[in-house]
C-alpha cells in the first residue's frame, strides 16, 4: 500500500493532478467538514459563509466542509463512499461532513461515469491524495499562524492542537490556507490507522430518500416545464409512416404534437445553427403536454401507422440463428493454449453442454426521464445518466453546438444498471426542447422502458471439456450472441490458466433488437454456465465441487502469464473463506447445497446456495457469500451491494424471461413480467477477505455466480440439471414446481 504521494504538485497543476486517479479518471469534491470541537451540523447548509479553498473545497467560517461527488450515484454507493476516503485522510469529523452531488465539469473532473464498477478502484489513491493534501496545506496555515513547525503539531476531527494545548479550526486557517504552495509530498495514513475507512456509514441520501424529498430525475421540476411522452416504434424493424394526431390533441392538457428524428443513435448532426430542423429521418411522434397524466393519455389516444422497415423478429428465428453459430466454423478466436483439438482425441471421456440465456429488460425502479432547456445561448440538461460527459457529446453533435454552452447536472438514479450508459433520453429531450423552443421533461412509462430496449442479450455457450487419466486435460467454450460478444478480457478470466489445451471462441447474429450492458455484462450467465459445467465435471472425476476448483487454481497461482486477469491465490482465500462460513457439507439433513465461483469487474467472489425442499418444490433459503474486494470502504453499503446482487441474480435467473414475436417483445409491465418476490428472497450472509489491498468493484461481481450456485443446489437436491435460463421454465416442464 502506498504510504507517501510520489506525484511532485505545484500551485498551478494540483487541480488538475491532484484529484486524477489512474487511468486519467478524476477525484471531485468540494470538502467540507467540521472543525470546531463544538460546532453542531446546521439543517440550512446553504446559510452559512463558504470560502473557496480550490475548486474541490469549500469550508465555512464556522468550519464546515461540503464535499461535491463528481461521479454518478445510481445506488452503488458512491456519494457516501468517495467522500468518506477524502474525510479520512483530511481527518475530518464525519458526522459533521455534508455531501452534494456535482454538476458534469469536464474541465475540473475526468471518468464522470457509473459503470464497470469501477469508481472507487479508480479513485482511491487519487481521493485520498485530495485530503491529505488539503489537510497538509491547512495545517501549514496553523502552523505560520502560530509561528511553529507544522511537524509539531496535530489534527484530528478537524481540530489541529499546538504543544500548548491551543486548537484551532479548518475554518478558522482556510483562507490563508488557500494562498499557500501546494505540499511536495503528503504522507498518506497506514491503513490500520483508517478511522473512517471500513466503518459502518449510513448512506448520506438516506433521510431525503425516505421522507420523499426531491432526488430523483422525476423529482426536478422548473418554471415553464412542458412534459414530453415519445411514442416510438412498436416493433424492432418498423418506422414511422403516418400519423392522425386529432384524437390526442383532444385530451385536456395537451398542447402540441411533434414528430421527431431517430439520428441521435446514429450520432448525425440533425440540427443546423439557425435552429430549424431536418426531420427526414423522423421516426417517433411526441404528445407535449402541461403535466405527465395529459401526455400518456394523449399518446394513447394518438393512432400511427408504422411501416416494415426490416426483418421483424422472434425468439424462436434467435434460437435458431445462435444454434446455427454454434455449430458453424465461422466464429472467432478469442483465445487458445496448447491443442485442444488433440487433447480431445486422446480423451477417456468427453462432456459437452449448451446453455441459454434470453433478452432481459433493466426495469429501473425509476423509468428513463430527463430535461433539457435549448436555447441558443445556452443548454441547460438535467436528471439520471450513467455517462453525462458521453451524453453532452452526443447533444454537442445532434444541435451542432459548442459543449461549452451546455451545462449538464447529475440527479440521483432510481436504478441503472447498464440501461442509463445509453443517453437516448436525454438525445430525446434536447432535440424536442430545440424544437418547440421551451423546457421540457421527457418521461417514459414502465411500458416504453420495456419494450423499446435496450437489452441484455440473448446468448447461448457451448462447452465441452476432455477427460484424461481423471484430470481435465481440455476445454473448449463457444459463445454465440445476439449483436455484441463478450469483451476481451473475460477469455483471460477462470478457467484460462488452469487448463493446458484452452480456447474460446465467439460468434454473434445482428439484430435489429437493441441489446447493451446490462448488470455485470455477459458475465452475467456466463458465470452460471461455465460453474454449472464445472460442476458436473466434479461428479464425473468423484471429486469434490470445491476441492475441484482449488485442484484447477494451483496450476494459476503462480503464473507468469500476463494475460491472466484474476489471481489464483485470491480466488483460492476466496473459496476457502466460504466454504468455512457456508459450512460447505456439514448442513443438517434435508439442505442441499450448491457452489459456484467468479472473478468479474476485478473482484474475487465465491457463493454457497443452500436450498431445501417444500412439497417437493426447491425453497432457496440461504445464499453464503465470501468477497475479496480488497479494502473495504463502507462495510454497509458493501455488504448493500453484494445482497442486491446476489437477490438480482437469483431472480433473473429463476423467473425473468423476455421474448419477441414479430419484433415486439411480447411482455410490457410486472403484470406479465416475473421477479423475484418478498417471500422468495432468501437470507444473504457477505463476509469479506481481509487482505489490505487496494478496492476493487461491488457493483457488479456478486451477481454472477448465484445462477450456478443455485442451480448446482436444485441438481443436489433434485437430481435435474438445468440448462436454459429462466429456471422456473424447466423446473415447470419437469412437473415439480406445476
Amino acid at each position: 500500500m502506498e504510504s507517501t504521494l510520489n506525484n511532485k504538485f505545484s500551485r498551478r497543476n494540483f487541480l488538475k493532478t491532484s484529484f486524477l486517479a489512474s487511468g486519467g479518471l478524476l477525484i471531485g469534491f468540494n470538502l467540507l467538514t467540521a472543525c470546531k470541537p463544538d460546532a453542531v451540523m446546521p439543517t440550512d447548509i446553504e446559510s452559512l459563509n463558504f470560502n473557496d479553498f480550490n475548486a474541490f473545497i469549500k469550508i465555512s467560517d464556522e468550519g464546515f466542509i461540503t464535499l461535491f461527488s463528481p461521479n454518478p450515484e445510481i445506488g452503488q454507493g458512491v456519494k457516501t463512499a468517495m467522500p468518506m476516503i477524502i474525510a479520512e485522510e483530511l481527518e475530518a469529523d464525519w458526522s459533521k461532513v455534508n455531501v452534494a452531488q456535482a454538476i458534469l465539469d469536464t474541465k475540473n473532473y475526468k471518468r464522470q461515469v457509473a459503470g464497470g464498477s469501477q469508481s472507487i478502484r479508480k479513485n482511491f489513491t487519487a481521493l485520498r491524495q485530495t485530503g491529505a493534501t488539503a489537510k497538509q496545506m491547512l495545517v501549514n496555515a496553523a502552523a505560520i499562524k502560530w509561528n511553529v513547525k507544522a511537524a509539531t503539531l496535530k489534527v484530528a476531527k478537524g481540530i489541529i492542537t499546538n504543544q500548548n494545548g491551543d486548537q484551532l479550526g479548518y475554518g478558522d486557517v482556510v483562507k490563508q490556507a488557500a494562498l499557500l504552495e501546494i505540499p511536495e509530498n503528503v504522507k498518506l495514513k497506514e491503513p490500520k490507522d483508517f478511522t473512517i475507512i471500513g466503518k459502518d456509514a449510513t448512506n448520506v441520501d438516506i433521510d431525503k430518500i425516505i421522507t420523499g424529498k426531491p432526488l430523483f430525475g422525476l423529482d426536478y421540476n422548473a418554471e415553464g416545464m412542458l412534459i414530453a411522452s415519445v411514442l416510438r416504434p412498436p416493433a424492432f424493424g418498423q418506422k414511422l409512416e403516418s400519423f392522425d394526431a386529432s384524437n390526442a390533441l383532444k385530451v385536456n392538457g395537451v398542447i402540441d404534437v411533434i414528430t421527431i428524428g431517430d439520428k441521435a443513435r446514429n450520432y448525425k448532426k440533425t440540427v443546423k445553427k439557425n435552429w430549424t430542423f431536418n426531420l427526414s429521418d423522423s421516426d417517433k411522434v411526441v404528445i407535449i403536454a402541461t403535466n405527465t397524466w395529459a401526455a400518456i393519455k394523449g399518446k394513447k389516444a394518438l393512432s400511427a401507422i408504422w411501416k416494415t422497415d426490416s426483418k421483424l423478429e422472434s425468439t424462436e428465428d434467435h434460437h435458431k440463428e445462435l444454434t446455427a453459430i454454434l455449430d458453424s466454423n465461422k466464429l472467432k478466436s478469442r483465445r487458445e493454449d496448447g491443442n485442444v483439438e488433440k487433447a480431445f482425441a486422446n480423451a477417456d471421456k468427453i462432456i459437452e453442454k449448451t446453455y441459454h440465456s434470453p433478452f432481459l429488460p433493466h426495469n429501473c425502479m425509476e423509468p428513463m426521464n430527463f430535461y433539457a432547456d435549448v436555447t441558443p445561448d445556452k443548454i441547460h440538461l438535467v436528471g439520471p445518466v450513467q455517462t453525462p460527459e458521453f451524453a453532452v457529446d452526443v447533444v454537442a453533435d445532434l444541435l451542432d453546438v459548442d459543449k461549452e454552452k451546455i451545462h449538464l447536472e447529475m440527479t440521483r438514479m432510481g436504478g441503472g444498471f447498464g440501461r442509463r450508459l445509453y443517453g437516448d433520453f436525454v438525445y430525446e429531450a434536447a432535440e424536442i426542447s430545440a424544437l418547440i423552443k421551451k423546457p421540457i421533461k421527457v418521461v417514459s412509462t414502465r411500458e416504453d422502458d420495456m419494450t423499446t430496449g435496450i437489452y441484455k442479450p440473448s446468448v447461448k455457450y457451448r462447452i465441452k471439456a476432455a477427460i484424461k487419466d481423471g484430470k481435465v486435460t481440455g476445454y473448449h467454450l463457444k459463445e454465440a450472441a445476439i449483436n455484441g460478444n463478450m469483451y476481451g478480457l473475460i477469455p483471460n478470466f477462470f478457467p484460462a490458466g488452469c487448463i493446458p489445451n484452452y480456447k474460446v471462441e465467439t460468434g454473434n447474429y445482428k439484430s435489429t433488437i437493441t441489446t447493451g450492458a446490462w448488470r455485470a455484462p455477459f458475465t452475467n450467465f456466463l458465470a452460471f454456465a461455465e460453474q454449472s459445467f464445472f460442476d458436473e465435471l466434479a461428479i464425473a472425476l468423484n471429486i469434490d465441487a470445491i476441492q475441484l476448483r482449488l485442484d484447477l487454481l494451483q496450476n494459476v497461482k503462480n503464473t507468469s502469464d500476463k494475460r491472466i486477469q484474476y489471481s489464483g491465490k485470491r480466488m483460492e482465500d476466496t473459496i476457502k473463506l466460504v466454504r468455512e462460513k457456508g459450512n460447505w457439507g456439514k448442513t443438517k439433513e434435508g439442505v442441499y447445497q450448491g457452489f459456484a465461483a467468479y472473478y468479474s469487474h476485478n473482484t474475487h467472489v465465491a457463493e454457497i446456495a443452500d436450498i431445501e425442499l417444500k412439497n417437493g418444490v426447491p425453497i432457496i433459503k440461504k445464499i453464503t457469500v465470501a468477497v475479496d474486494c480488497g479494502i473495504v470502504v463502507n462495510p454497509t453499503g458493501a455488504k448493500n451491494q453484494i445482497e442486491g446482487g446476489v437477490l438480482d441474480g437469483i431472480g433473473h435467473a429463476m423467473y425473468s424471461n423476455l421474448s419477441f414475436k414479430e419484433g415486439k417483445p411480447t411482455s410490457n409491465n410486472f403484470d406479465t413480467y416475473r421477479l423475484i418476490r418478498m417471500q422468495e428472497t432468501p437470507k444473504v450472509e457477505v463476509y469479506f477477505v481481509e487482505n489490505g489491498l487496494a478496492p476493487t468493484g461491488l457493483g457488479e461481481p456478486g451477481l454472477p455466480p448465484v445462477g450456478g450456485a443455485v442451480a448446482n443446489a436444485i441438481h443436489a437436491a433434485l437430481g435435474q440439471r438445468l440448462y436454459k435460463q429462466p429456471f422456473i421454465n424447466e423446473l415447470e416442464k419437469s412437473t415439480i414446481l406445476g
